[in-house]
């Protein structure tokens, strides 16, 4: 069931109909907000470079482990700062516009997440 919008209702999300709710599937981002998700991006690209350098010199399992571990800590504050964004912006609208498929899409990227 959907309504004139096209959208699906609570009964349908219930049922586990669920699709992709963007249709652009782009995220226009601010010259800011750009610019600390890119250095932050940046830092995790220069542990792993730095974690490659670690390895042609011969380094310490443990210490190359422990920068492993950085990177990926890094990683997955990156991913949570962009889900919280995605969830503010992109998701809030869509549940605006009676867009409730929304909802399923964010469940699944919150267990990639993980």
């Amino acid at each position: 069931m959907t309504d004139g919008n096209n959208t699906k209702n609570i009964s349908e999300y219930m049922s586990g109909e669920q699709s992709c709710c963007c249709h652009q599937k782009s995220t226009p981002r601010g010259q800011e907000e750009l610019k600390l998700l890119k250095n932050r991006l940046n830092r995790i690209t220069g542990q792993l470079n730095g974690i490659g350098k670690m390895l042609d010199e011969n380094r310490y399992c443990g210490d190359i482990l422990i920068q492993v571990a950085a990177v990926e800590s890094a990683l997955q504050s990156l991913g949570y700062q962009i889900l919280q964004e995605h969830m503010e912006s992109c998701v809030v609208e869509e549940i605006t516009k009676g867009n409730l498929s929304v909802i399923g899409e964010t469940v699944e990227l919150v267990k990639k997440l993980k």
